[in-house]
């Protein structure tokens, strides 16, 4: 067993299942919903999402239940890496490097955009294998 701070997890409500798999969705709220001055001020958001979980044990759940998911600390930490750092790392090294080489503004904007795209591009390609490296785990809330 895993330790629990290692893990991060999130409560949700089953929303579906099927063979294999069981639908979560969570609300995720953003850190300004626990002020006390968030309905006057416009800036609170929160969004509902719904993740599939692959899971042998799937006959278990039923539409409504309260459940819990986790993923382990260091593959949320990928993911950010995944979603933010690299991305962000590629934008400066590309626009950094290519305005150190002389080369125009505009250029060097274009050059950056491309660079983006090819890596989501990279990313689409690769979804499965990297998909694969994220694990969910699924259980039911007591109370």
């Amino acid at each position: 067993m895993e330790r629990t701070d290692r893990i991060a997890s999130h409560s949700g409500t089953v929303v579906g299942t099927k063979p294999g798999q069981v639908t979560v969705g969570i609300e995720a709220v953003s850190a300004c919903a626990a002020c006390q001055a968030h309905g006057h001020c416009g800036f609170a958001e929160s969004k509902n999402k719904t993740l599939d979980i692959p899971t042998p044990r799937w006959q278990e759940y039923a539409e409504g239940d309260s459940v819990t998911v986790h993923v382990s600390r260091d593959r949320g930490l990928l993911a950010a890496a995944i979603a933010y750092v690299l991305p962000a790392l590629l934008l400066i090294g590309v626009s950094v490097g290519l305005s150190l080489a002389g080369l125009a503004e505009g250029v060097v904007i274009l050059a950056a955009l491309g660079t983006l795209a090819l890596y989501v591009l990279a990313l689409y390609l690769l979804r499965h294998r990297i998909g694969n490296k994220f694990t969910l785990k699924i259980e039911k809330q007591t109370c």
